[in-house]
């Protein structure tokens, strides 16, 4: 199938201001230069450590923020280039589900209100009772029902409201959505129920997802391809298929190895990152990760890497790759 969305080298930096007069103290490029695609029907994930540049991305690409360059292209057109009026309706077939749902939701609205207001925003005009009969279709959809509805959102448990807000992502036939750490609020057996949800819907809908996540091991289980990031850089995208396997970058094996699993009677022993992790205010010239890197030499220190092909359909920005690339 062909690419619903296409990133080419897209940045930005932010000023950080603090103290009493909240002067500027620096600047961090939260995301540096990065390019990626994805397929119709695919499910992109993306992993990294905390102020990696994960939900940066996610914004960057709805254009919730503005790119210092770069360019988003979402089935065929440039959506930096479009107008407000434009980006506007270009949302009805991108839409975001974010990581709590505690706050996703306005509290003085029911359930609902809430899955009323995309249409209400879009200017989507329905008769009352079709209303009724799209609202209540959402909540189904999601494995909810009608009484639901009525319900406000702190009556609702974590799980109950991550699905409607999924519903109220849906209310609009889009696309594409992103999943910015959809589950990390809740608990371990909802976080399966709503992944087991997601499946289902993008089966049934035929949908694609860009799925941002903390989690290596749930982003190999439901994703098929993985970006991994590092301090606003992409340093590696791999098929998920073959995480279980010797990755190309050292701080992808890493992130593997930080995996903590216990089995009955065996506990694996993990190896934690050492080295510390570089001020994102002075990140250093050359790679990113030389700090932390068993493998750094030299060069890594002054120039950086650029992606290249692997043999696997991948691609590696690491001047001493775990494997070889031939």
């Amino acid at each position: 199938m062909g690419k619903i969305l296409e990133v080419k080298d897209l940045s930005v930096s932010f000023d950080v201001r603090g103290g009493l007069l909240l002067r500027s103290i620096g600047t961090v490029k939260a995301v540096d230069n990065i390019s990626f695609s994805i397929n119709k029907g695919e499910i992109l994930g993306v992993v990294g450590e905390s102020g990696c540049g994960k939900s940066t991305v996610a914004r960057l690409v709805l254009r919730l923020i503005e790119p210092d360059n770069g360019s988003v292209w979402f089935n065929k057109t440039d959506i930096l280039k479009l107008s407000k009026k434009e980006i506007r309706q270009q949302r009805r077939h991108m839409q975001m589900v974010f990581q709590d749902p505690y706050s996703a939701m306005d509290p003085r609205y029911t359930i609902f209100r809430s899955l009323c207001e995309p249409f209400q925003i879009q200017g989507v005009k329905l008769k009352k009772e079709a209303l009724r009969k799209k609202v209540n279709g959402l909540l189904e959809l999601v494995g909810l029902n009608s009484e639901h509805g009525f319900s406000y959102p702190h009556e609702l448990s974590g799980g109950q409201k991550q699905r409607a807000d999924i519903a109220r992502a849906l209310a609009l036939s889009p696309q594409f959505i992103i999943l910015d750490e959809p589950t990390a609020a809740l608990d371990v057996s909802v976080q399966a129920q709503i992944i087991k949800l997601l499946e289902d819907i993008r089966e049934r809908l035929n949908l694609t997802f860009l799925f941002i996540s903390h989690d290596l091991s749930l982003v190999s289980y439901f994703c098929h391809r993985v970006i991994v990031m590092y301090l606003g850089r992409i340093v590696e995208i791999i098929s998920a298929d073959l995480i279980g396997e010797t990755p190309y970058h050292p701080y992808t094996k890493a992130l593997i190895d930080s995996i903590f699993e216990t089995v009955p009677g065996q506990t694996k022993q993990t190896a934690p990152l050492e080295g510390e992790v570089p001020s994102p205010f002075n990140i250093p010239p050359g790679c990113s990760f030389v700090s932390r890197c068993n493998c750094a030499k030299a060069i890594c220190r002054e120039q950086t890497p650029a992606l290249e092909k692997t043999p696997d359909g991948g691609q590696i920005a690491c001047h001493f790759p775990l494997r070889t690339l031939k």
